[in-house]
């Protein structure tokens, strides 16, 4: 990572969804998005390529099977747009949704080393994603990897249909 991502205005000071997009959704997913943003805010690097204007706030909206993400100074002012097609993250989100429930259901009866080894995979395709994450923003935004991996829930959540 360059020099340039872990200054300390090289991160997010908010996030935001856009309702109109996104909309609401039950109290249970509410609540998961809350803690995806929580945990992005908590910690995070986060830097656009070729600029030093931030901390950085973070509307998303979803437009057409793509993610928008408008990018703005502490103030909330836009400063640039990136538009994400989500058809990349579809199959990742898909299985990891499908490891998860694998793992929420062995945790009620599997041995230790079964629940180890799917919370391995889970890992796993999280990983996948963020890496994804890291390549689709390369050029544009610099995030470390932990910061995917939290950007990667929050996508992630975004699709959760509960």
């Amino acid at each position: 990572m360059s020099a340039e991502a872990v200054k300390p205005s090289n991160r997010l000071v908010a996030v935001n969804l856009d309702e109109k997009s996104i909309g609401r959704s039950s109290p249970d997913i509410e609540h998961e998005r809350a803690v995806a943003i929580f945990d992005l805010l908590e910690e995070n690097s986060f830097a656009l390529d070729d600029r030093d204007d931030g901390p950085y706030t973070l509307n998303l909206s979803i437009q057409e099977n793509r993610l928008v993400l408008d990018i703005g100074d502490e103030k909330g002012q836009t400063l640039v747009t990136h538009i994400l097609s989500l058809t990349p993250f579809r199959r990742i989100v898909r299985d990891y949704f499908m490891v998860c429930e694998s793992y929420f259901e062995a945790i009620k009866t599997a041995s230790p080393s079964r629940i180890e080894a799917i919370d391995m995979g889970r890992r796993g395709i999280h990983n996948d994603g963020s890496n994804v994450l890291i390549e689709r923003l390369a050029g544009k935004i610099t995030v470390d990897f932990d910061t995917a991996r939290r950007l990667f829930t929050l996508i992630c959540v975004l699709h959760w249909k509960g």
